[in-house]
């Protein structure tokens, strides 16, 4: 059927962002995977093909697809198709054990499960205690994806009926029960995120994405999304494990985007190889997660001078809150902003009244990013969204402290729950410490966040010995490593004779936490006294 104008009145679907990009631009390359490269009709084809067998397998209309999958051709074209089918995605990390899996699977009712061959020992292990799961799908790689490549009917995407208030995905992230909460999105609300922020970031067609983060954090993921949608090029990798290989393939790819979390970027700045302009491309430079330290930041100016720096803060239950404009760094360079284009962020106290320029208190937001709620959670569906402003709708309270100063510019204080945040993703210190009761000989645990100037937060587990155990560090160390993802393995692990607890015998996790930041600030207090100490000292002195 012919477009006309009024097309761009209607609402829109997360897969018109491919199906668009495809009709304008089909040669165009959309997205890098290694050495391979594959074009917007690529991928479109490869889509509709997936949608068509998903379809022919029993996949309906708002049933979920799980994809299992590592950052690759196969996780996009999956998103794609299941979206094309009418289907609801669920992207998992692929260091997630079978437990969690059939968990999520178990939760969401997935009907059918997409995952690399590779990973089919941990699939197959989650998908035997799952019964909803009636299509499994496991790929060897992208010629998986070119199945029936002839057949006239798989060419166009199929017949499904769906509206863009249908959910898009579901996103599973930490709770502070242990278990993950599965959050809902919606078209309408994938497509208010992905515009407001290509808006802000002035995107383009011409724009080249680096995405080294994994696509099943949403951070990662939207990078796929809003390249699709701005019919720019994504250069797909995997990981940041080889920054030098990163770097130059940023070089040939010609990238102009860059999004970074803080251990990125403080990787980056510990090459001594790096050196201003090398990157004459690259337009901007996005960091969420954790705020970047004021020195990180005019070190990043000076290596990329020409990009811009966006500081942002979000969480998974409205994708992004705040942005903070790129003249605004050098200002305030320990603020996340204001509200992202077409939203509404503010602060509320104690009393849920709106706070005073300095008056800490809970973060809300408004806009059509919001979630819609927890997948049959509604108590806490009803704890996060509360009746807003206007009878008829309901906010976001992200859960977390901020403070506001006299100009609207807002500014991180703290979280309001037990959750941490770990290389950009929460992480449920309760979800660890059901881990480490598993292990024999563990009689306690507390899992608390310390300070570390890579990751930010590091996780830090406390564990308490039962009598008579042999139990080391090491034996803690080895069985974390098997049981959980891998964002979720403590960087440290202490052993102790006992916990502090309260009268009825509960742990008080605040306690320990406290203590540990209390630690760290003495510790750097110390360090910063020698320093001063040496720098006072005459030459020679002590030497």
């Amino acid at each position: 059927m012919p477009r006309t104008d009024t097309d761009n009145l209607m609402p829109v679907r997360v897969e018109s962002y491919l199906e668009e990009s495809a009709r304008r631009t089909p040669d165009k390359t959309a997205l890098v995977v290694g050495d391979a490269r594959y074009t917007y009709a690529d991928l479109n084809a490869m889509a509709n093909r997936l949608a068509h067998d998903l379809r022919g397998r029993g996949v309906k209309r708002g049933d979920r697809v799980a994809l299992f999958l590592e950052n690759s051709v196969e996780a996009v074209v999956g998103l794609f198709a299941a979206l094309k089918a009418g289907a609801v995605f669920c992207m998992v990390n692929p260091t997630t054990k079978a437990d969690k899996l059939a968990y999520i699977l178990n939760n969401c009712r997935a009907t059918a499960l997409i995952t690399h061959t590779k990973l089919s020992a941990v699939a197959e292990e989650a998908r035997s205690d799952s019964p909803s799961v009636e299509v499994y799908l496991p790929l060897a790689g992208p010629e998986d994806l070119n199945t029936e490549p002839n057949n006239p009917s798989a060419q166009a995407a199929p017949e499904h009926g769906g509206i863009d208030l249908d959910l898009a995905m579901i996103v599973y992230t930490s709770g502070s029960t242990g278990f993950p909460k599965g959050v809902m999105m919606t078209h309408q609300n994938v497509h208010a995120a992905a515009t407001s922020i290509t808006t802000y970031l002035e995107s383009t067609p011409d724009d080249v994405i680096m995405n080294v983060l994994p696509i099943s954090f949403d951070y990662g993921l939207y990078q796929v999304l809003m390249g699709v949608k701005a019919g720019g090029t994504v250069v797909l990798e995997k990981s940041f494990t080889f920054p030098f290989l990163i770097l130059r393939k940023m070089k040939e790819e010609k990238v102009t985007g860059f999004p970074l979390v803080p251990t990125m970027a403080a990787i980056l700045l510990q090459m001594k190889d790096l050196r201003p302009g090398d990157f004459p491309h690259l337009r901007y430079l996005t960091n969420t997660a954790a705020a970047l330290p004021p020195a990180h930041i005019e070190r990043l100016g000076e290596l990329f001078p020409q990009a811009k720096l966006y500081s942002m803060y979000g969480l998974t239950e409205c994708k992004r809150c705040t942005y903070l404009p790129p003249e605004q760094l050098k200002i305030r360079p320990g603020s996340v902003g204001k509200a992202i284009p077409f939203t509404e962020a503010w602060i509320v106290n104690e009393q849920g009244e709106r706070a005073q320029p300095g008056e800490v208190g809970e973060l809300v937001i408004r806009g059509a990013h919001v979630m819609k709620g927890y997948w049959e959670n509604e108590e806490e569906t009803n704890r996060k969204l509360r009746p807003g402003p206007y009878p008829w709708e309901k906010v976001l309270h992200t859960g977390d402290l901020f403070r506001m100063d006299e100009e609207g510019y807002l500014y991180f204080v703290g979280r309001m729950d037990d959750i941490l945040k770990c290389r950009g993703e929460k992480v449920s210190p309760k979800e660890i410490e059901n881990a480490l009761y598993a292990l024999p000989g563990v009689k306690e645990a507390a899992v608390i966040g310390v300070p570390d100037p890579v990751l930010g937060m590091a996780i830090k587990a406390i564990v308490v010995p039962a009598e008579g155990s042999a139990l080391t560090e090491k034996d803690v160390m080895v069985h974390c490593k098997a049981n959980l993802e891998d964002l979720m393995v403590p960087k440290f692990v202490e052993l102790r004779d006992a916990l502090p607890k309260t009268d009825t015998g509960k742990i008080r996790r605040s306690e320990v936490q406290a203590e540990a930041l209390r630690q760290a600030a003495e510790s750097l207090q110390g360090r910063a006294g020698a320093v001063a100490n040496e720098k006072r000292a005459p030459e020679g002195a002590g030497r």
